[in-house]
């Protein structure tokens, strides 16, 4: 990245009282200048494929709430994928849904290298410093990171407003889908539309390793595409976030 553009990483309320620890992955659809747009139109980088729609709204508004830390990250996951392990062949996509990405072809050791070292590297060594410094101040952390799915994907209906996604680690998980289930308005996903598996990174990397209370949770895109739509999901969740933490032990990492 050129010297004048904005960092990767930012970090709000490092300092909030909350045990929450809030991430968004996928928060930003920026694209450093000198990538030109790798090679996509604008209404192509500015679809889902390019970023969590509606899901930084949400986490900042949790973040609000709370008064808890939220790590996220600006840049396009068409960039790099912060949500992918640095091994992994979706690390830098040359494909996205039915989407190829021309500035991701034949990419050279640097050049993979250069968006590890701008973009990748400095958020995940954020969430470690912010998960070291509460440690070190003997405060729990609940680790909890906000995305968000279309509607459909690939021809194939969706149908689930809000998904609970985890691991083998099941603590906060469990009580969070036995509170939504007492409301049968709302279709919930026990760990759909996706599954935390060796594909993902950032629950893995930094509660899984930490033995961290953690859960991902994923809203469907059309039930954000407002301010409004940000404002009512942020609520929900977080009166299940309360719920959950309730009869759930905090660990401190």
């Amino acid at each position: 990245m050129a010297p004048h553009e904005l960092d990767a990483v930012t970090v709000e309320r490092p300092l909030g009282v909350s045990p929450f620890v809030f991430t968004c992955d996928h928060a930003g659809v920026e694209i450093p200048a000198a990538l030109t747009d790798l090679g996509l139109p604008e209404t192509e980088r500015r679809r889902h494929i390019g970023w969590d729609i509606g899901a930084l709204g949400v986490a900042q508004n949790l973040s609000a709430h709370f008064d808890a830390p939220l790590v996220w990250q600006r840049y396009s996951r068409l960039v790099i994928d912060c949500n992918r392990p640095p091994t992994s062949p979706a690390l830098i996509p040359v494909l996205s849904e039915a989407t190829s990405i021309p500035g991701n072809e034949q990419l050279s050791v640097q050049a993979r290298q250069a968006r590890i070292e701008d973009v990748y590297s400095p958020y995940h060594e954020a969430i470690d410093t912010l998960l070291d410094q509460r440690m070190a101040a003997d405060r729990p952390s609940v680790f909890v990171s906000v995305h968000s799915f279309t509607p459909a994907y690939l021809g194939q209906s969706r149908p689930w407003h809000v998904g609970v996604l985890y691991g083998s680690d099941q603590r906060l998980a469990k009580p969070l889908l036995s509170h939504f289930a007492a409301d049968d308005a709302y279709c919930v996903g026990d760990n759909e539309p996706y599954r935390i598996d060796g594909k993902d990174h950032t629950l893995p990397e930094h509660a899984f390793k930490r033995d961290l209370l953690n859960v991902l949770f994923e809203v469907r895109q059309d039930l954000l595409a407002t301010p409004a739509g940000e404002s009512e999901w942020s609520e929900r969740l977080a009166e299940a976030l309360l719920a959950a933490l309730a009869v759930s032990t905090p660990t401190f990492g």
